[in-house]
C-alpha cells in the first residue's frame, strides 16, 4: 500500500530528530510516568500485603491487570481507525482518577481487597489500548531512520526512571503511607494527559469510525501480517515464553524481597534502583551494539543471560548480590526492548501499526494473566525462591527462539 500525498507531506514535515521538540515533549512525559510506574511497583504489593499477608493475593492482583491482554487485538483496531492522541488522553485521564482514588481510600484506612482487584483490571485495560496507541504515534512523530535512537532513548528514560524513582519511593513510603505513592503515581497520569495535550499527532489512516463488520477482518488482517512477517513472528513466539518466565519473577519481586528475604521498603527501592544504573548504560548500548552484531546475536545473548541472572537472584538473600543480580537482569532488558520494537516498526506499514503492535503483544503477553496467577499460587505453597528459579530457567530457554535465520533478516 503506497502512502498518500498527505501522508508524504506529513512525513516530509517531521523535522530532524535534534530539532523534534514535540518528540522531545512526549519523551518527557513518559519519563514522569515511569517514575509513577516505579512508585507503583513497590507501593501496590505492600498495600496488598498490609490488608491479606498473602503472596496468593499479589499473585490474583497481578492476574486480574493483565488480565485484559486477551482485548489486545481490538486495541489495534482502535489505534488503527481513531484518533490516537484522543485515546491516550482518555487512558490517562482514566488512570489518573482510579489510581488517585485507591490511594485516598487507603489513607483513610477504608479501601478493600476488592476495589484492588476491580481497579486492577480497569487500570489493565487503559493500560492496553494506551501502550498500543503510544506505540503506533512514534512513528508519526519521528523520520524513519531515527526510529531506532528514539526506541533507545525512550528505553534509557525508563530505565533513568528504574535508577532513580525506587530509591526515592521507598524512602517516601517508610516514613509516611504506600498510599501517598499511589497518589504520586495517578498524578504521573495527569502530568502525562497535559503533556499529550500539547502535541499533534495524525495519521490519514485513521478514518474516525468504527465499523463493526470489518472490526474481525481487520484483527486478522493483522495477525496475517505478523505471520507472514518471519523476524516478527519468531521474536514474538521468543517473548511468548519469555515473558511467562519473567511474570513468574516479576510478580513475586516484591513480595520474595519483603517477606522471604526480609527487606524493608528503604533497601528494596536500592536493589530497584541499582538495577536502574546498568539498565540506561543498556539502552543507550543497543544503538551501539546494532552497528556490529545483528538482531538475531544481540536478542540470544542478552536473553540468556537474562534469565540466568533471575536464577541467580533467586538463589541468595544477599544485599549485593541481589542488587548486582537485578541490574544484570535489566541491563539484559533495556537491550532487547528496542530491538523488539524497531523491528516492528520497521517492517509494518502505518496503516497497519496498531493492528501489528496489538496483534505481537497479544501473542507475546497472552501467557501473562495465567503466569501471575501461577506465581501466587507457588509463592502461597513453596514459597517464592521457587516461582524464581522456575521463571529464570524458561526465560532462558526461551531465548532460543531468537536463533531463527529470518531474525537476521530484520
Amino acid at each position: 500500500m503506497e502512502a498518500s500525498g498527505s501522508q508524504v507531506e506529513s512525513i516530509e514535515k517531521i523535522p530532524d530528530f535534534k530539532n523534534n521538540y514535540p518528540v522531545f515533549r512526549f519523551i518527557g512525559g513518559n519519563l514522569i510516568s515511569f517514575f509513577g510506574d516505579q512508585i507503583y511497583l513497590i507501593a501496590l504489593p505492600l498495600i496488598v500485603l498490609a490488608i491479606t499477608d498473602s503472596p496468593l493475593s499479589m499473585g490474583i492482583v497481578a492476574a486480574l491487570e493483565r488480565l485484559p491482554i486477551i482485548i489486545q487485538p481490538f486495541t489495534g483496531v482502535l489505534a488503527d481507525n481513531f484518533n490516537r492522541k484522543k485515546l491516550l488522553i482518555i487512558c490517562d485521564l482514566g488512570r489518573f482518577l482510579i489510581i488517585g482514588a485507591l490511594g485516598i481510600l487507603y489513607i483513610m484506612d477504608s479501601l478493600n481487597l476488592w476495589e484492588i482487584y476491580a481497579a486492577a483490571f480497569i487500570v489493565g485495560v487503559l493500560n492496553q489500548i494506551y501502550s498500543t496507541s503510544q506505540f503506533a504515534s512514534i512513528p508519526m512523530l519521528v523520520q524513519k531512520k531515527d526510529l531506532h535512537l528514539v526506541n533507545s532513548i525512550h528505553t534509557g528514560i525508563f530505565q533513568t526512571a528504574v535508577f532513580v524513582a525506587p530509591g526515592l519511593g521507598g524512602i517516601l513510603i517508610s516514613f509516611f503511607n504506600p498510599g501517598i505513592g499511589l497518589i504520586i503515581y495517578s498524578l504521573s497520569f495527569f502530568i502525562g494527559f497535559l503533556t499529550v495535550l500539547s502535541i499533534h499527532i495524525e495519521s490519514s489512516s485513521q478514518k474516525e469510525k468504527f465499523i463493526s463488520s470489518k472490526v474481525f477482518t481487520d484483527i486478522k488482517e493483522g495477525f496475517q501480517f505478523v505471520i507472514h512477517q518471519k523476524p516478527i513472528l519468531y521474536t514474538n513466539l521468543a517473548m511468548l515464553f519469555s515473558v511467562f518466565g519473567t511474570t513468574l519473577f516479576l510478580t513475586m519481586l516484591i513480595t520474595h524481597l519483603k517477606i522471604t528475604v526480609g527487606l524493608d521498603a528503604i533497601r528494596i527501592g536500592y536493589i530497584l534502583s541499582i538495577g536502574g544504573i546498568a539498565a540506561i548504560i543498556g539502552a543507550l548500548a543497543t544503538n551501539l551494539l546494532k552497528r556490529y552484531y545483528s538482531y538475531r546475536r544481540i536478542l540470544f545473548t542478552a536473553g540468556i543471560v537474562g534469565g540466568c541472572s533471575i536464577i541467580a537472584f533467586g538463589l541468595s538473600d544477599s544485599f549485593v548480590w541481589l542488587a548486582v543480580m537485578n541490574a544484570i537482569g535489566t541491563i539484559s532488558s533495556a537491550i532487547m526492548n528496542p530491538c523488539i520494537v524497531t523491528i516492528r516498526q520497521k517492517l509494518c506499514p502505518d496503516y497497519l501499526l496498531g493492528r501489528v503492535q496489538a496483534t505481537s503483544r497479544f501473542m507475546t503477553w497472552l501467557l501473562m494473566p495465567v503466569s501471575a496467577l501461577v506465581a501466587g499460587i507457588i509463592g502461597e505453597h513453596y514459597g517464592t525462591s521457587p516461582t524464581l528459579l522456575i521463571g529464570g530457567t524458561i526465560a532462558a530457554l526461551a531465548s532460543f527462539l531468537y536463533l531463527h535465520p529470518s531474525v537476521n533478516e530484520a
